[in-house]
């Protein structure tokens, strides 16, 4: 899948490299330059939510 509406170019971003079997994924990072958010906010989000709806 890949979805290159809104990002920057790959080749600007850090990319991590990850081999799963049979299958390498290739992930490219970039973050935004407007977000309100730390990341460490983000993630205790995403898990407050995980758990809610467990």
């Amino acid at each position: 899948m890949t979805n290159t509406a809104n990002t920057p170019n790959p080749k600007d971003c850090p990319t991590v490299r990850r081999k799963i079997g049979k299958t390498t994924y290739i992930v490219h990072v970039h973050f935004s330059e407007t977000a309100k958010e730390t990341m460490e906010d983000k993630i205790k989000r995403m898990l407050r939510e995980e758990v809610r709806k467990m």
